[in-house]
């Protein structure tokens, strides 16, 4: 008996193929909060031109600033047959061992919680860190606070658990926490969760003043809002007195969820991250991975261990301290001779990033952008910073992804942008 017989072919016409003129899909309720990012489909979007284009927009480390040597070398020795496998959720343990040490000898954990390996956690890059602390602590219809502008990439993903974004102002010195203390007076609603980015702000690269950090962790002790701290710049200070984490001000406390990352002292390919989060929420935040990915890349974990074990780290950082000290320079000179009295811009003492503000209100960022990109320079607009689409005047502009003859040129090519963009309108 043939196959044909036993399974009878059924026409096109009898079982009609659906098609999305003819069916509405069953979406979850959540899916129209899924706005995707700007930041990261900028690399798609450069891919579509095949001239030479100064990148500005990623916030990533040149390829000139990887230890790349370095870790060509030790995957030769760790990318062995034992490390392709799967590993602990929590993250292989020798570079949760290395890890410490190097946080503890670079002062990066308090007094008081050095020994205790239980509080760190290894995620798949920042972005499932941050995924992993509004998971546990965003429901539904909850109120998110965040800076405005902000790392949308973080407040997209507060809107993917379905939470209510509440944007609060940013000056020089960080978050506007009177805003916040306003907001809850007049509303009687406190935040259930504050997304922050408190050293060398992402995209403005402020730093939030120690009053303001100080006010901000009375605000959420006295209204119990968790407030999720994102620090992927915070070793990168080139310039400027060192400030206390959030986390150094109030050690061991279960209401600051530490977020970190090795994307921007390292390499963001490698996609390691770490939480640093109470023991308690630590269990929970092992369990919330085990549905995503089970455990970050192996291979990669043991690099970055042996890397650190073997004291990369501290020369590499130097390294890059003084490296994007001189790129910051040179795009804070660049702009000031190029657009004499017509922006604002924020002079950072360290991380990635520099916010410019065009003193001519009618100019659009977003707008201007087709331009700036055949004139063959990238930024990110403004209002991909904000989830009200705030900021049209504004573009955000990475130092640390370009040599200084790089953005010399990279910046000759946005006047010329600007300059046609207003003879073109």
């Amino acid at each position: 008996m043939s196959t044909t017989s036993m399974h009878p072919a059924t026409s096109s016409s009898q079982n009609p193929s659906p098609s999305s003129q003819n069916l509405s899909l069953p979406y979850a309720s959540r899916h129209d909060k899924l706005i995707g990012s700007v930041i990261d489909a900028s690399t798609t979007l450069l891919a579509a031109y095949d001239h030479d284009i100064v990148k500005f927009g990623m916030g990533a480390p040149a390829p000139d600033m990887l230890p790349a040597k370095d870790f060509a070398r030790i995957a030769g020795e760790v990318f062995s047959p034992e490390n392709f496998t799967y590993g602990e959720t929590k993250g292989e343990p020798i570079l949760i061992e290395a890890l410490h040490d190097y946080l503890a000898s670079s002062g990066q954990i308090p007094p008081e919680q050095q020994g205790n390996r239980d509080r760190l956690l290894i995620t798949s890059g920042g972005m499932q860190g941050l995924d992993l602390g509004f998971k546990l602590f965003v429901s539904p219809g909850d109120l998110v606070a965040c800076e405005s502008p902000t790392y949308t990439n973080g407040s997209a993903t507060a809107m993917s658990y379905e939470a209510e974004i509440l944007e609060i102002p940013v000056d020089e010195d960080g978050m506007q926490v009177d805003a916040l203390e306003e907001h809850t007076a007049r509303t009687g609603r406190a935040p259930k969760v504050i997304y922050t980015v408190p050293t060398f702000q992402n995209p403005a690269g402020v730093t939030m003043s120690l009053p303001r950090r100080e006010q901000l962790l009375a605000f959420a002790h006295r209204h119990r809002s968790v407030i999720i701290e994102d620090n992927p710049y915070g070793m990168l200070r080139f310039s400027g007195e060192s400030l206390p984490a959030l986390s150094d001000l109030s050690p061991n406390d279960p209401l600051i969820f530490g977020v970190r990352t090795f994307s921007k002292f390292v390499a963001p390919g490698l996609r390691v991250g770490w939480i640093d989060v109470d023991p308690e929420i630590r269990e929970l935040a092992v369990n919330a991975k085990q549905t995503m990915d089970s455990c970050a890349a192996v291979p990669n974990q043991h690099l970055i261990a042996r890397w650190l074990a073997e004291g990369g780290a501290d020369s590499h950082v130097e390294v890059l301290r003084q490296a994007y000290r001189e790129r910051k320079v040179a795009m804070s000179e660049g702009l000031q001779r190029l657009f004499p009295g017509e922006i604002r811009a924020t002079d950072p003492d360290g991380g990635f990033f520099l916010w410019v503000t065009f003193d001519d209100e009618t100019i659009n960022t977003e707008e201007l952008m087709p331009t700036a990109l055949e004139e063959g320079v990238a930024y990110i607009p403004g209002p991909a910073f904000s989830p009200a689409g705030n900021f049209s005047n504004a573009l955000r502009l990475c130092f640390a992804s370009a040599t200084p003859d790089r953005i010399d040129d990279g910046l000759d090519r946005l006047r010329r942008a600007v300059d046609r963009y207003r003879s073109e309108r």
